[in-house]
């Protein structure tokens, strides 16, 4: 089997929710989503729509000085873990959140997580976003390990 991997052309922001909201179909409870791309490549806006998708309630804005936020799962459903780890600059501030306390019952979104954030699970969903024209976005989809192979 062969591990998920492809790209997607965003036209704006209502996009980016919608292909969070298509990403939230697959994602479990466990998985940790890894986000890179420049300031204001819309890292955020895709949290928002996998937020959506999962059945987050409430707004789901960027951690950027808070770190990470705990967004409770509804009922039967599954909750979110949204962390920004722009102002993180080694593993053991990042393993001070104690992250994988909440990553079995939530999904985990580590925005700027690329080179530091691996360590927290094996599997993960590794995405970067990169701007183009105008609201033009290339979003790089690659999974990475057994959990995304196939």
């Amino acid at each position: 089997m062969t591990p998920i991997a492809g790209s997607v052309e965003v036209r704006s922001a209502d996009d980016m929710v919608a292909l969070g909201r298509r990403l939230a179909r697959l994602l479990r409870a466990g998985d940790l989503v890894l986000l890179d791309g420049p300031l204001g490549a819309g890292k955020t806006t895709l949290t928002q729509g996998i937020a959506a998708g999962l059945g987050i309630e409430g707004p789901v804005t960027s951690p950027t000085f808070v770190i990470a936020r705990e967004h409770p799962a509804p009922p039967g459903g599954v909750g979110l873990v949204h962390v920004d780890a722009y102002r993180i600059t080694a593993w053991d501030e990042l393993d001070d959140l104690d992250l994988d306390a909440a990553m079995e019952q939530s999904v985990t979104v580590v925005e700027w997580g690329g080179g530091l954030a691996e360590p927290l699970a094996v599997a993960r969903l590794e995405i970067s976003i990169e701007p183009g024209e105008d609201d033009d976005r290339t979003v790089r989809l690659h999974g990475v390990g057994q959990r995304w192979s196939g």
